[in-house]
This record gives structure tokens, sequence and C-alpha cells, in this order.
């Protein structure tokens, strides 16, 4: 590397795993899961390097956020975040407390401490919206920082407090989804057949997101087959479609003679 050459790098920062494009000093490389400290346009914060930030990868990020990594953590920056850790429950206290008191219909769900100080963000449910500005004032008195209260809804909360999915993996919200996908319930139709909300609900009681992975391969193979309902001919005889094995690319087909049996689309020789 020229050592006049600023690298430049995607951290994850933040409670909400933001990611950002940040750069490091002239002449300091980085490796994957190295732990640094950065300065956002929220203020200075602990994070994790991800990889090199080239054109192609940040082209791909949705309005990714610009920084500079300050250093690498020191032991005295993980004495700082420990700290701040231990401080959670009398934070969640506090902010309890005062919205009791301004008898706010809201529920607290995570307090995030920016590493520097310059901002305390507060992560809420809430079924309507609430008018918190005096809240935010109370706040401000008591935190001695910038407050910022954002409402989320439940996809949010389960990025933020859920673990494990039905998997047994770590939930894609609180691992690698940067971006929540769109999932609505054609796709869940497409892949499933059968809809019960124990199978394609996830933490957050809304339609997994890993419904959405493989939507396009459903979509494709789909296309290769004959309609349900069309009448067809096979080396087998002819008759009805009745049903969809997507991904095997078969179709169950009703004989003219009440037979019913799959039938690879490649056995399909005549769509009528």
């Amino acid at each position: 590397m020229n050592e006049t050459t600023s690298l430049r790098y995607l951290v994850r920062h933040g409670t909400m795993r933001l990611i950002g494009e940040f750069a490091a000093a002239v002449g300091v490389e980085y490796r994957r899961a190295d732990h640094v400290i950065v300065r956002s346009e929220r203020g200075t914060e602990a994070g994790e390097i991800l990889c090199a930030a080239t054109a192609e990868i940040v082209a791909a990020l949705k309005d990714p956020v610009r920084g500079e990594i300050l250093r690498a953590t020191t032991d005295v920056d993980r004495k700082k975040l420990r700290e701040i850790e231990w401080e959670r429950d009398n934070d969640f206290d506090i902010a309890e407390r005062l919205i009791a008191q301004h008898k706010l219909a809201m529920q607290i769900v995570d307090i995030e401490r920016i590493f520097g100080g310059e901002r305390a963000v507060f992560y809420f449910l809430a079924e309507d919206r609430v008018d918190f500005r005096e809240l935010v004032k109370s706040m401000a008195r008591e935190f001695h920082a910038r407050i910022e209260l954002r409402q989320i809804g439940p996809r949010d909360e389960a990025k933020i407090l859920a673990d494990y999915g039905d998997c047994g993996k770590p939930v894609c919200c609180n691992t690698h989804l940067a971006v929540m996908p769109a999932v609505t319930m054609r796709m869940a139709k497409l892949q499933r057949g059968n809809l019960d909300p124990n199978k394609i609900t996830g933490r957050c009681g809304r339609l997994k997101c890993c419904l959405r992975y493989e939507q396009d391969v459903y979509e494709e193979h789909q296309k290769e087959l004959p309609p349900v309902g069309s009448r067809v001919v096979t080396a087998k005889g002819q008759g009805r479609g009745l049903a969809h094995e997507i991904l095997a690319k078969r179709l169950l087909i009703e004989f003219e003679d009440g037979r019913r049996l799959p039938v690879s689309v490649s056995e399909v020789l005549t769509r009528l």
C-alpha cells in the first residue's frame, strides 16, 4: 500500500447495525472483524470492520453513512463500552419513570448510548403517534446528551432483541440484513402451499424474511410449468394439471382414466 493512500472500509455500527463507508488514517490497514472507534454523523461510535469499501460494494448500499476510522479499539475503549452497558438498567429505569410522568403510551425497547456521549437514542413501540416533545426536554436534563426518540415496528424490534430463528441460526435481521426485504403473502403461497402461521411467521410476528431469498427461483421455475388447470399431453396419456411441485419442476396430473401421477415438465409433450 502507498503510504500516502487512505484506505476505506465498510464498518457496521450502532444498535440498528448501520453500515457505512469509513476512511482509515493514511498508512493504516484493518482486517475483517477488527473492532474500531469511528466518527460518524451521529458522533463517536464503536464499530466492526466488514470489508474493504470497493466502488461496487458501496454502490450496492442504499444511502450509506460516511465518516472516518479514528483508531482500533483499545483496552480503555473496551472498559468504557462495558461501563455504558452496565448503565443500561439505570437508563431504562429513568426513561420509564419519565414516560410515566408524562403519561405517554409508549414502551422503550432499547437504549443506545453513543460511545462519545454526544447523544442517546431511545427505540420505542407505540400503537399511535406520540407527541414526545416535552419528554425529550426532560430526558435531555436527565441524560445530559442530545436525545433521539425513534418509533420502531415489530421487525425492527426483532432486529434489536431477537436471537435465533426456527432454522437454528441467528436471525437474519440481527446479522447480515442491512435493509428489510419486502415479503408478501403471495410469496408464502407460492413457496409453501400450506399457510400455517407457525411455519411462515418469524420472531417478529411478521412473514419470515427468508421467504424472499428463493422467490426469484420459484418464479423462474413456475414459468416453465403448465398452469394449474391446463390440459396437457404426455407419453402416459392426456390429463389436467392439478398442482405444482415447483422446485422439482413437476406437475401433478389427473389423467382421463382417473390416475393421478406427478410428471416432470420434460415429459410434457403438448399443452392444450
